[in-house]
């Protein structure tokens, strides 16, 4: 029997500001332990918070991203909860009256139609500290570092409309390119700045109420969230199969087994004794202020898309692939600004750049723009053929060197005197005399064997385009 699944993200996105949401300790990361804190973010008795208005910004400019409603008066609560690396046992948050609701994210399916997944709310919080185990198997010791707690987050609650993983990651993707491109976060989740949990039901179908929800934590890479869902759903679906009842619980992803695993029952608001924070005033946005902000956004992936495809005539893929990295984006622009014509920078980018960037290794980190429009222009003057630029490409990214000095040393520019292409092509027909009646007969087969014969002949270097019409002249006139 099959099953609808249904799916829903919460994801927190660390904001980054040079200080923290209630103190002016600094957020870098990767400094030694617990030298990153002050009375405040250690919650001693008596250190009161004060709010960093640049996390109001930023958050604002992120609610903006998403088409949301900002709720121009908020507050802060505080949520209750006991665990060694929360220092005040409650951490300050948003509950019923959060900064933004009701926006949405328009991501693209598979058959190429676009769906809109609802927000309910972002809001702003602080983040807790980090337990840090002991690695000698003989010692079971945890520390504590303090170093994160109170920095700033807002936390992304999707409405439960993602219906697989790959819509799930396909969400993911666009609510990373969106936070990058306003550069409100890096979103590195190797470094704590994004993190999702994900929230898992099934039903028989539409009509039906919404299944018994679990949560997954401790998903570290979009691959991991997806691979989690898929985990999921089979395990709740072998559940209703064998008439196992399916119990509301946070669950944790094992990327090793490739398994959940149960952690604790789930949560209810109610838990958290939630109430509004004493010590910080409610905020209140300005019309003005609002506009401001609004004003001063960057161009957005989406609106990107739409002016590749109407300014540089580009496919709506083309687009969509040249948009989804703000990196990716920049760097195209920067290469048709140089002179390169759109369709022939998208093509390289896409099919050669791309392929060897990944989550370690940006396109930026391959050579720069002005290297890709240099060798573009190259081919488009004719000094090298479009083979001969794939190997000048290898050798740009071996010697980072830029084109013309690497066709110059390897004397690779292309033979575009007649004579020369002549004699290449008369060696050609006496060797191959059988291609040559085929044809004469009609077979234009044996046409596309004799320029490959003379572009091998050439070592790649004769102008294909002069081979072509020169082949013809000599053969069928």
């Amino acid at each position: 029997m099959a099953y609808l699944p249904t799916i829903g993200l919460e994801v927190h996105v660390q904001l980054n500001t040079k200080t923290k949401i209630f103190c002016s300790c600094e957020t870098s990361f990767g400094d030694p332990p617990n030298t990153h804190t002050c009375p405040v973010c250690l919650g001693l008795p008596g250190a009161l918070p004060v709010l960093n208005k640049s996390v109001v910004e930023k958050a604002a400019m992120a609610a903006f991203g998403i088409s949301a409603e900002i709720v121009q008066k908020n507050r802060f609560d505080r949520k209750n909860y006991f665990y060694p690396d929360l220092p005040k046992a409650y951490q300050i948050s948003q509950m019923d009256l959060p900064f933004c609701r009701n926006g949405h994210i328009d991501i693209t399916l598979a058959d190429g139609k676009t769906k809109r997944i609802g927000i309910t709310r972002i809001h702003m919080e602080e983040d807790a500290g980090k337990l840090v185990h002991s690695d000698n198997p003989g010692i079971k010791e945890s520390y504590i570092d303090l170093n994160r707690a109170g920095t700033p987050l807002i936390e992304v609650v999707s409405e439960p409309e993602m219906e697989s993983s790959e819509e799930a990651y396909q969400y993911l993707h666009k609510l990373k390119s969106i936070m990058r491109y306003l550069e409100v976060s890096d979103c590195d989740m190797e470094k704590g700045s994004l993190r999702v949990d994900a929230n898992v039901s099934i039903r028989k179908s539409t009509s039906d109420p919404l299944g018994t929800k679990v949560e997954i934590k401790n998903l570290n890479s979009f691959k991991a969230v997806k691979a989690a869902i898929e985990y999921e759903i089979e395990r709740q679906t072998d559940a209703k199969e064998t008439g196992e009842s399916i119990i509301q619980e946070t669950r944790l992803w094992d990327p090793d087994a490739l398994r959940t695993s149960s952690m604790r029952s789930k949560e209810e608001a109610h838990d958290y004794r939630y109430f509004p924070d004493p010590d910080l005033v409610s905020l209140v946005y300005t019309t003005d202020e609002l506009e401001r902000i609004r004003k001063n956004l960057p161009e957005l992936p989406d609106q990107r898309i739409r002016r590749y495809t109407q300014e540089f005539a580009l496919p709506q893929y083309d687009a969509e692939v040249l948009t989804a990295e703000k990196e990716t984006s920049d760097y195209f622009e920067e290469t048709v600004d140089m002179g390169a014509p759109p369709k022939k920078a998208s093509n390289w980018i896409m099919t050669e750049m791309l392929a060897l960037t990944g989550e370690e290794k940006s396109i930026g980190d391959l050579f720069p723009p002005s290297h890709l429009a240099e060798l573009i222009g190259t081919i488009e003057s004719g000094i090298i053929s479009g083979k001969i630029a794939k190997n000048v490409f290898s050798l740009m990214l071996e010697q980072k060197k830029n084109p013309s000095r690497i066709i110059e040393e390897n004397k690779l520019v292309q033979i575009t005197d007649n004579s020369a292409i002549e004699n290449f092509i008369d060696e050609v027909i006496a060797e191959n005399p059988e291609s040559v009646e085929d044809l004469k007969s009609g077979k234009e087969k044996a046409l596309g064997f004799l320029v490959g014969a003379v572009m091998k002949k050439s070592q790649g270097k004769a102008n294909p385009k002069m081979v072509n019409e020169i082949l013809r002249k000599k053969i069928l006139s």
